[in-house]
């Protein structure tokens, strides 16, 4: 069986970044992606690119990194016991946007590969990532909108592959000490490997194109609705579950620390302002109290 080509990955990879932050940038109008490069004492490195003060971007990020090691970070290792001792190249696109304006949702998006190697034996590699959106004031007509998107994308894999990784979405992005939802979900993937590299990599790249595909109409579409304080306020403090779910249950942001990445980038995910109110409880007639029914995991098409 040949060997997966990380090459093409990899240009696949910068490209997509490359393919995200202009559009970003076209959608914001006025600020700009600041690139960092950096490189890892372990091996490997990346670009983060980060914009800042924007008009439609409070703060985003889209983050391109390919790391290497000879022994797998206690993120991987816990879940894949039987990978010790291998070394590993990891390599990814993560992308998180924070709007200004409380009527456009936070989005994520993430596709990445996996490879553990030792001498005399076959290599062991993997894709994984997805898309989910995050709304404050959501709409079912951009729910859909997200969901449509994504099942979209998924048909031509199978029946099937949209209504497991939705799922799957579900239930990895739930915040099990708030008892809900970080979100309205959309895909997550992981482990992906039995499809054969060709299509598995086909999938990867269905995915992260599928993302731009499925937030910008949404963007657009809410960037210049009405707001003031009081919206603002309420965005602040939902992004607080956002900050609870990174720090405490991603598995990129364990992986990132553990694998001695740099934590500018890894934390770049994190929202420039966000709040905790003391056992806040909204009017659950008020638009704030509509949120908790979007917090469910339900059929949106």
């Amino acid at each position: 069986m040949p060997s997966p080509d990380i090459a093409r990955v990899s240009t696949y990879l910068t490209n997509l970044q490359d393919r995200l932050c202009a559009a970003f940038e076209e959608s914001d109008g006025q600020a700009r992606f600041r690139e960092d490069q950096w490189n890892r004492l372990e091996g490997g490195g990346g670009r983060t690119r980060v914009m800042e003060g924007g008009k439609v971007f409070e703060k985003g990020g889209v983050n391109y990194s390919l790391v290497h090691g000879t022994a797998l970070p206690a993120a991987a290792s816990a879940r894949r016991p039987e990978l010790a001792g291998r070394g590993f190249q990891a390599l990814g696109v993560s992308v998180v946007m924070h709007p200004v304006n409380p009527y456009v949702p936070t989005s994520h998006a993430n596709v990445r590969f996996f490879i553990a190697e030792k001498e005399n034996a076959e290599p062991v590699w993997w894709f994984g990532g997805g898309f989910d959106l995050t709304p404050y004031y959501p709409f079912d007509e951009d729910c859909r909108h997200w969901h449509q998107t994504a099942r979209d994308l998924c048909r031509p894999f199978g029946d099937s592959v949209y209504a497991e990784h939705k799922r799957w979405c579900d239930e990895y992005f739930f915040l099990k000490h708030r008892n809900e939802t970080r979100g309205v979900g959309g895909l997550f993937f992981d482990d992906l490997n039995d499809w054969g590299f060709e299509r598995c990599f086909e999938y990867m790249q269905a995915v992260g194109n599928g993302y731009l595909e499925a937030y910008r109409p949404i963007v657009e579409r809410r960037k210049h609705t009405e707001f003031g304080q009081h919206e603002v306020n309420f965005q602040r403090y939902r992004r607080g579950r956002y900050v609870e779910f990174n720090l405490v249950y991603d598995r990129g942001t364990l992986f990132g620390l553990q694998s001695g990445g740099r934590t500018e980038s890894i934390l770049m995910s994190l929202p420039a302002v966000a709040h905790w109110k003391y056992d806040y409880q909204p009017d659950l007639a008020s638009a704030e109290g509509r949120l908790a029914e979007y917090l469910k995991p339900r059929d949106w098409l």
